[in-house]
């Protein structure tokens, strides 16, 4: 009997120790660097356990045992599900590091630029066409974008704001719709608190409009006050605002790249040439710069500006048309001086 109950004591105790000893081992094994010496991309799926997340990592040869590991978690009654997005496990991370970082939620984020300057339907091509942006939205009229973020019946046109946006994969499309548009309200809400006393312009959709115009007219950050200072003078004086690229927008997919006096002269809703005050909608999506020289325009007397035709986006302002005319002539003499372009 002593002998039996002696044999059990060291049995039991053969399986304490050896409990220990697996559990120290996997404690070490959790803590020594993989086997990957670069670094490796990992996608956790919506929905897929921990097991086969650590399976699909092992496949991917960055970890060692990855159902022992998935047993000392539950022993230890760690977390067992991990978030979704893509990863990078930094070379030779241990299995510590790894599991960490899958319940830490820090993805890989993607990137997609929206251009200032760019339109409503620039904008829309770039985010149909990135692979990792979810797709609901896609061939959608603009209408249903603009009621999916909460904006129904409002003209998406210079409502979204142009900037580099960073996202984790899988993102729907109107999440990135809702923060550019989201973003813009809150750029134009500021700029329009900081504006100039006794502007021509009474709402902040309007000066979103004269900001759009700005922007399309100079990508120079030095003239886009002054620009806005010639247009603001000619609100304020009644004149039209003569703008060629209304008019281009206004064309839509008729502009073919070269405005011709006819486009000048044909009346459409946008053709600042034809109709006084603003046009109705923005005409592009103007930047923060545009929209703070919308609203804090330089106005220095001058009615008119003019590429001087140098190549490096440069205008000349006058005060007067006999001036500006010069300045068109100069402008014109230079075009006709001027190499020929070499063949595409």
């Amino acid at each position: 009997m002593r002998s039996w109950r002696a044999a059990l004591v060291w049995l039991l105790a053969l399986v304490v120790l050896g409990a220990i000893a697996g559990y120290a081992w996997v404690n070490r094994l959790m803590h020594e660097p993989g086997p990957h010496a670069e670094v490796v991309r990992v996608h956790v799926y919506p929905g897929r356990s921990l097991r086969a997340t650590l399976q699909q990592i092992e496949g991917q040869g960055a970890l060692r045992h990855a159902q022992v590991i998935e047993w000392y978690l539950r022993l230890r009654r760690e977390p067992l599900a991990p978030k979704v997005g893509n990863y990078d496990l930094p070379a030779r991370a241990s299995p510590r590091e790894i599991v960490d970082l899958l319940h830490s939620g820090r993805v890989v984020l993607e990137q997609l630029t929206i251009v200032e300057g760019w339109t409503f339907a620039d904008m829309r091509r770039t985010i149909e066409a990135h692979p990792r942006i979810r797709h609901t939205l896609k061939g959608e009229p603009a209408e249903a974008i603009m009621a999916a973020i909460g904006h129904p019946g409002q003209h998406p046109e210079g409502r979204f704001f142009p900037d580099t946006y960073r996202f984790a994969d899988g993102t729907l499309d109107r999440e990135i719709y809702r923060l550019a548009y989201d973003t813009l309200a809150r750029t134009l809400a500021a700029a329009w608190d900081a504006r100039h006393a006794d502007l021509p312009i009474h709402t902040a959709d309007e000066a979103l409009i004269l900001a759009s115009i700005v922007e399309k007219e100079t990508a120079l950050a030095s003239e886009r006050a002054r620009i806005a200072g010639v247009f603001t003078a000619r609100l304020r004086s009644g004149m039209r605002l003569q703008t060629d690229p209304t008019v281009i927008y206004g064309l839509g997919e008729k502009f073919d790249g070269d405005i011709r006096r006819r486009d000048l002269t044909a009346d459409t809703p946008y053709n600042t040439y034809t109709r006084a005050g603003l046009p109705p909608t923005p005409i592009a999506l103007p930047g923060r710069e545009a929209i703070l020289a919308a609203v804090q325009p330089d106005e220095t007397g001058e009615l008119y500006f003019v590429a001087t035709g140098l190549g490096d986006g440069s205008h000349v302002f006058s005060r007067t048309l006999v001036e500006h005319n010069a300045a068109v002539a100069r402008y014109l003499a230079r075009l006709r001086a001027a190499p020929p372009a070499a063949p595409k």
